[in-house]
């Protein structure tokens, strides 16, 4: 691996948004080394180097980030040690020298988060803390593209423990834009920036704007808990994940997804995008729907 200086190293650049904000970058000449498990799948963009690498292989991470002056964390994919494999990363990129972490990180994280992953991403937070290393932590709410993928398609029914309580969802790609702005632009470190769309609603809410956008019936069924390990128990899941499933929908119920902030206007200088206005642009993120 060269050892020339890197502007920025970004994670995750098969996913949406390592890849939206490998685009970004790109927009604006700079280079940067797009860090990624398949090559062949990364998107192929001027000035950009690709290099294969996972979290989980230390030295591996250590030589790809050598040189390396900012890096763009994308969170690992789900599993049973995603920790482990995120501490591997933040000490290789302590290891390898790099000067400064922005880590998409999860709105509330916290060690008794109610939703189990967010604890994954304290974790990861207190990490990079105790790095050495500046940063900036990128907490973002539920995606609204996800909204969606909620529904059963079968019936058409977003099933979940969730409440009347609310989510300030926030579109992926307003997302990328602010990790973009935040790399770029001066002031951000030891910030943690709340990452939100501009209103919180309620699952039956969420229904009725699916409903609109595909002129079929959507609703919203609560259930109870020990209701929702009960409908998830057929999937052959492993604990860890159902426990995901269920704690995502139980943070919107308690209220620690519900918070709105001005993040996505503030830094990228335009509105952040609502459910409404994300299904009218993405509206294949209801294809499953109809």
């Amino acid at each position: 691996m060269s050892t020339a200086t890197v502007p920025y190293a970004v994670t995750g650049a098969t996913g949406h948004i390592g890849s939206q904000v490998a685009r970004l970058l790109a927009q604006s000449g700079t280079t940067q080394r797009l860090l990624v498990r398949d090559p062949a799948r990364a998107p192929d963009l001027p000035g950009a180097q690709m290099v294969s690498a996972q979290y989980r292989d230390g030295a591996g991470m250590r030589s790809a980030l050598r040189g390396v002056e900012t890096l763009f964390l994308v969170s690992g994919s789900e599993s049973a040690d995603r920790v482990t494999e995120h501490l591997s990363a933040v000490r290789a990129a302590a290891a390898a020298g790099v000067a400064r972490v922005v880590y998409l990180s999860f709105l509330g994280a916290a060690p008794d988060a109610t939703f189990t992953f967010a604890r994954d991403h304290w974790a990861t937070e207190q990490a990079v803390r105790g790095s050495g290393m500046a940063f900036t932590f990128l907490r973002d709410s539920m995606y609204a593209d996800y909204l969606p993928l909620m529904a059963d398609p079968t019936d058409r029914t977003i099933r979940g423990p969730a409440g009347g309580g609310k989510v300030g969802a926030v579109a992926r790609d307003d997302v990328a834009e602010v990790a973009a702005a935040v790399l770029t632009g001066p002031g951000h470190d030891g910030q943690t920036y709340q990452v939100t769309g501009p209103e919180a609603i309620t699952l039956h809410q969420a229904a009725d704007l699916l409903t609109g956008a595909t002129g079929r019936p959507v609703r919203y069924q609560p259930e109870t808990l020990p209701e929702a390990y009960a409908s998830r128990a057929g999937f052959g899941a492993p604990g860890w994940e159902v426990d995901g499933w269920v704690t995502s929908y139980a943070a919107i119920a308690t209220g620690e997804l519900a918070p709105v902030t001005d993040t996505v206007p503030r830094l990228t200088g335009h509105p952040a995008l609502s459910f409404a206005q994300l299904l009218r642009r993405r509206p294949e993120l209801c294809a499953h729907l109809l």
